[in-house]
């Protein structure tokens, strides 16, 4: 959380509404930094939290929100709103606290470089400056992991008995899993990702073999005759895959007729939930 309380005179319109912008930037850098799926209204609603707080601390009477005892839960509740869907939130969220302290020290450094003492803050407008020239440089160190990933990663949607769900695929040009008997390209999902299409049996496909877990599955009336198992091989290993046709599937955005999504924990990686 960025604000500042030193100041004598406080217009809490405008601290409101910095904390806002500079939270919401925070959330979205950490979130390009971890290489995630942007879900921009998460960061907005976190960013909203975060400019709430700020504004409270500065009121008469409610000094105590300015120690740093409060401050540590109210960021961790702000990571939880953005990052609460990711596959790793407690991670998103030390990455944001570590970008947020790298901004804090790069204003404090502004500051004395502008003659202030580290402690006097910087006008509105010199603040807003200081902010866009911080976040357009870490913007320029990651922009190399960035451009990779952004190759290597797609956006998934998802429709399965009216529930739908979004994540990122690892798009591998080496991966030809496909269907034996129809030729149907397949994508691996894990059971996080698939979680709001399957949310009572998802977890099975992570306790028990394929085979039982489809067994399973195949005694709750949604989804009979839904579920099966396709054969796979990879490098030293073989096996059984559960198999499932979405009612509807998108990649980035256009939809991927007869695709297959097999279920397995191993397709989850650093920064995606899925290959295809």
């Amino acid at each position: 959380m960025v604000y500042n309380a030193c100041m004598k005179v406080v217009y809490i319109d405008s601290l409101f509404f910095l904390n806002l912008a500079a939270d919401y930037l925070l959330c979205l850098a950490a979130g390009r930094i971890c290489a995630l799926q942007l879900r921009r209204w998460r960061y907005f609603a976190a960013a909203l939290l975060g400019a709430a707080y700020a504004a409270a601390a500065v009121l008469p009477g409610l000094g105590l929100l300015s120690r740093p005892y409060m401050k540590l839960p109210a960021g961790l509740i702000m990571g939880l709103i953005a990052y609460g869907a990711e596959r790793s939130p407690l991670r998103c969220t030390a990455v944001f606290f570590a970008v947020s302290a790298a901004f804090g020290g790069a204003l404090w450094a502004l500051s004395m470089a502008a003659g202030g003492n580290g402690a006097a803050p910087l006008s509105l407008r010199s603040l807003l400056l200081s902010f866009a020239l911080c976040y357009g440089l870490f913007r320029l160190i990651f922009r190399k992991r960035a451009a990779l990933m952004e190759k290597q990663l797609i956006s998934v949607e998802a429709e399965f008995l009216g529930r739908k769900t979004r994540f990122t695929a690892l798009l591998d040009t080496g991966n030809s899993l496909s269907d034996p008997a129809t030729g149907a390209p397949v994508m691996i999902a894990c059971t996080h990702a698939l979680g709001p299409l399957l949310p009572d049996s998802a977890p099975l496909f992570s306790k028990l073999s394929p085979v039982e877990a489809v067994e399973l599955c195949s005694v709750i009336p949604e989804l009979q005759g839904r579920l099966r198992l396709i054969p796979y091989t990879a490098v030293g290993a073989s096996g059984l895959l559960p198999v499932f046709r979405p009612d509807c599937a998108r990649l980035d955005g256009k939809e991927k007729k007869g695709l297959l999504i097999a279920i397995s924990d191993s397709a989850a990686g650093d920064g995606f939930e899925a290959i295809i």
